[in-house]
């Protein structure tokens, strides 16, 4: 008999995709969601309502179970961590945790907001007696969707830091190395730093998406401050607001470095963030 995992935020840009790549290799897979009526899953998945802030709503979803993918609610549902922990690492063998590039292996440093959420996070589930990975990615390219609506009214990105290098990957590559870290063996106990295969800067992830869409999009440099009024504007706290825009000075001066991690876990090279906006091309037009 196939095993059983549980992938939580199964809807969302990674999780759908580690469904889709368990449900391809055999797997029994287990979506956990607020709302199963609503959820959209692929043939064979199987919706099961629950609710990772609240771990006694979990005990069904994870009945035999012998993995789990785990996206968790950073920094939102952090009070709820230590008992979510803990009822997971109760009923599955082996957590495979969606954390960030950046993350500390010294429990003693601090690291503010997001990065201090995922650090928290790793540390409970590796003393929660479960086998465990955890995925340290880079830059999500599904982020740069933050510009679709500028590209498709103005074919202009008025950002900040034009040469702040990352080295973006797609979603579906991080699906892909959490789907193989369950299912083959070797992978208990590694922390996975996952990168596309090119450092860009965002003018030529700009002009990426503009070959993409068959169409030029321009960049537009925007003074830190009128960005960060912007962000404030849609709703985000001042600290994320100052953690974004020190985060882009940082790859400016430095830009992200590339690791090899996507290939020599699944076997084919990373994908491009070209082929991504490809992909995503009618969000753009």
């Amino acid at each position: 008999m196939s095993s059983t995992f549980l992938v939580t935020g199964a809807t969302g840009n990674v999780g759908r995709h580690a469904v889709t790549l368990l449900l391809e290799a055999g797997a029994r897979v287990r979506a956990l969601t607020r709302d199963p009526a609503a959820a959209r899953l692929p043939d064979g998945a199987e919706a099961v309502g629950g609710d990772l802030t609240e771990p006694d709503s979990l005990k069904a979803a994870l009945d035999g179970v012998d993995g789990v993918f785990l996206v968790w609610p950073t920094v939102s549902g952090d009070h709820a961590a230590p008992a979510a922990v803990e009822t997971l690492a109760g009923a599955a063998g082996h957590i495979v945790y969606l954390s960030a590039r950046g993350v500390s292996d010294a429990p003693e440093e601090s690291q503010g907001f997001i990065l201090g959420s995922h650090a928290r996070m790793e540390r409970l589930i590796a003393a929660s007696g479960a086998a465990w990975t955890f995925l340290r990615p880079s830059g999500f390219a599904v982020n740069t969707l933050q510009w679709a609506e500028q590209i498709r009214t103005t074919g202009t990105v008025r950002w900040v830091y034009g040469n702040a290098g990352r080295s973006l990957i797609h979603e579906r590559d991080i699906a892909a190395v959490g789907v193989r870290a369950l299912l083959d063996d070797g992978h208990a106990g590694a922390a996975h730093v996952l990168t596309g295969p090119r450092t860009l800067t965002q003018i030529e992830q700009v002009a990426a998406i503009g070959t993409a869409i068959g169409r030029p999009v321009r960049w537009v440099e925007t003074p830190a401050e009128e960005v960060r009024r912007g962000i404030l504007a849609r709703g985000y706290p001042a600290e994320m607001a100052d953690a974004i825009l020190a985060g882009q000075a940082a790859m400016a001066a430095s830009p992200e470095p590339v690791t090899p991690t996507v290939e020599q876990v699944t076997g084919r090279p990373a994908t491009s963030y070209l082929q991504w906006a490809a992909d995503h091309a009618d969000a753009f037009r």
